[in-house]
């Protein structure tokens, strides 16, 4: 595996877990069945892309550095 590969992995793994994580924390101090982690998750993960696609390279929901990032290597940036 390449290093850009890796990194990509790890960062997508990293932020899933603490999505997953929140989603769980949030369920437990509003007192709602824990089921609801998942949605909370979903909507997390959902605002984490927004915000990144608007802060950081236009056209990727990547938090990589952009030499780090597969996808800006793809396109050139």
């Amino acid at each position: 595996m390449n290093k850009q590969l890796l990194l990509d992995l790890g960062e997508r793994a990293a932020w899933t877990g603490a999505q997953a994580s929140l989603g769980l924390v949030v369920t437990e101090l509003a007192d709602i069945p824990a089921w609801w982690a998942a949605p909370v998750a979903l909507a997390l993960s959902s605002a984490k892309s927004w915000v990144a696609g608007r802060l950081g390279r236009k056209g990727t929901a990547s938090t990589l550095p952009a030499d780090a990032d597969p996808a800006s290597l793809a396109r050139g940036v």
